[in-house]
């Protein structure tokens, strides 16, 4: 899960690269959110090649700030836990 903060005067070409923007082969768009209030997008993706993800991002790095977490559906994480 991505989370990408742009200031409002980097609006305009965060629009623009968007609309030009396609996914890797490496790594598949599961689900992408914008923040109503503005200045934020919520990305949602699945690799399992980290280069290929640090690419696919790192092209947004010059519009904004990126926060990257991995994350995993609840009930797999619970079961992986139970194990331990």
């Amino acid at each position: 899960m991505s989370i990408f903060t742009w200031e409002p005067d980097k609006r305009d070409e965060v629009i623009k690269r968007r609309a030009e923007w396609k996914c890797g082969e490496e790594v598949k768009l599961i689900g992408e959110w914008i923040d109503l209030a503005g200045g934020r997008a919520f990305i949602l993706v699945d690799t399992d090649d980290p280069k290929a993800l640090l690419a696919e991002m790192s092209a947004w790095t010059d519009l904004g700030k990126l926060e990257k977490t991995p994350v995993m559906e609840a009930e797999e994480a619970m079961k992986l836990i139970a194990k331990e």
